[in-house]
């Protein structure tokens, strides 16, 4: 029998239009292999969250390789040191890979290329990252103009479908169970409520995008209001891989109306990852460096501030909606996102690096690029980036975008209040004993925050 293949997964967890998948199959039997490993990224493993969401869309694709008559084998470890184990026990030098661009994995891709014969392939984004340069050759650095070009190119190829057989190697290498990993959380199981909103894998993609394509139309319209939920929700099911942007892109494209907002959207994971391919360590360090200075309070005087905000119990609606969503499902609205972001950052004067981190272990769609850049933006210290001045007014805010049904579903000790009312019960002498006034005023914080501003600017 021709000597097997290894096929390594990690944020690629689907078998259509998958191209290492196509290229390992091509040359003969095939050995699936999807690797836990939390000691490349080191304190950049997989949060809770993300691990929930990790669980079931490997059983998925599990299912899926079965199939077709194959498997998938689970070891945990150091990638290079498991793929060199694994590549010894079933006779290989060769891996097929879709190649990665956080700095952890290209690094580990580094080290598997040292001692085995890997072929890494483009696939998780419209274009591969550092693909799209301006004119003397260099990166884009700002969004418009990187969007700009990119649109140039589309749309991008048709997506190919899965392969009609995966080849069997004549023997399997032992694997783990999943149940081994302890990837679900048990005392307690937090994420009860995240089976309610997800259905983790390539199916449940596929079904989400057949959702959406109706609604794409009126995505800007809609997708800033957090009551009738107008964004796809597909953010996790493209983190993981579970359905390509290739795919997204065809399926939505002819949908009319305002479907081109919708695709830039997709045209930021892109610029996401630009920005990490040139600045590695984007999600620690501001990209304006003028900003280090910048007197953020200590977090163990804002601790209380800190653990307000993380638990919904600021006094801002619409900020403590979204604080609890994102821990009751693991996903927070767009718009509530850079709202949440910009109070912890502004009003509360905390470094946003403690933010982006908090939303790397309870977002499922917790992506290292996009989460980085998102942060940076809002905190007015990246390369592209909102000004720091600029300081999202929370209450305004709920009240433009008609946030009132969506702080009744996660506020419950508001949801007897009007809409007059809502968005400020403290401010209309209606605020529930059970719940908490404002952590700090917005006049106070604003002040606060340009204050500190001003010892940078």
């Amino acid at each position: 029998m021709t000597t097997p293949t290894i096929l390594w997964f990690r944020r690629d967890l689907r078998l259509s239009d998958q191209a290492a998948l196509i290229a390992a199959a091509s040359e003969g039997p095939v050995v699936p292999v999807y690797i836990l490993d939390d000691d490349t990224p080191k304190h950049r493993k997989m949060g809770g969250a993300s691990r929930w969401w990790l669980h079931h869309s490997l059983a998925s694709l599990g299912a899926a390789l079965r199939d077709k008559g194959s498997r998938l084998i689970l070891r945990r470890g150091k990638s290079d040191t498991v793929l060199g184990e694994l590549a010894d026990d079933v006779g290989t030098t060769r891996v097929h890979c879709i190649r990665h661009y956080e700095p952890w994995w290209r690094n580990a891709e580094r080290a598997v290329a040292q001692a085995l014969d890997l072929v890494c392939h483009d696939g998780n984004y419209l274009l591969p990252p550092g693909s799209v340069t301006t004119g003397s050759g260099d990166p884009y650095k700002i969004y418009t103009p990187f969007w700009r070009a990119l649109k140039e190119h589309m749309p991008p190829p048709d997506p190919a479908n899965r392969p009609r057989d995966i080849p069997a190697p004549s023997s399997w290498p032992k694997s783990d169970t999943l149940a081994d990993w302890d990837l679900l959380p048990t005392k307690p199981d937090w994420a009860t409520g995240f089976a309610q909103e997800w259905s983790p894998g390539e199916d449940g993609a596929r079904a989400r995008v057949d959702d959406f394509v109706s609604e794409a139309a009126d995505y800007d319209a809609t997708r800033n209001l957090p009551s009738v939920e107008g964004s796809s929700r597909l953010s996790p099911h493209l983190h993981f891989g579970e359905v390509s942007p290739a795919y997204v892109w065809h399926r939505t494209m002819k949908a009319g109306g305002s479907v081109d907002v919708f695709l830039g959207e997709i045209g930021w994971r892109d610029y996401a990852q630009n920005v990490i391919l040139q600045f590695p360590e984007y999600a620690s360090k501001n990209a304006r460096d003028r900003f280090d200075p910048l007197p953020w309070r200590d977090l163990r005087e804002a601790k209380g501030d800190f653990a307000a905000w993380k638990q919904g119990r600021t006094g801002y609606p619409i900020v403590d909606a979204g604080m609890r969503q994102l821990w009751t499902t693991g996903w927070m609205h767009n718009r509530v996102r850079m709202i949440a972001a910009s109070f912890l950052i502004k009003h509360l004067l905390i470094d946003w690096r403690h933010g982006e981190q908090w939303f790397w272990d309870t977002l499922v769609d917790a992506d290292y690029g996009s989460n980085a850049v998102n942060w940076q933006w809002v905190a007015g210290t990246g390369i592209d980036s909102n000004m720091f001045s600029r300081i999202m007014a929370p209450l305004s805010q709920s009240e433009k975008f008609d946030a009132g049904d969506y702080i009744r579903e996660w506020v419950p000790e508001l949801a007897k209040l009007s809409d007059a009312v809502i968005h400020d019960p403290d401010e209309h002498g209606c605020r529930p004993k059970d719940y908490p006034a404002k952590v700090i005023g917005h006049r106070e914080g604003r002040e606060r925050a340009l204050a500190a501003y001003a010892k940078v600017k």
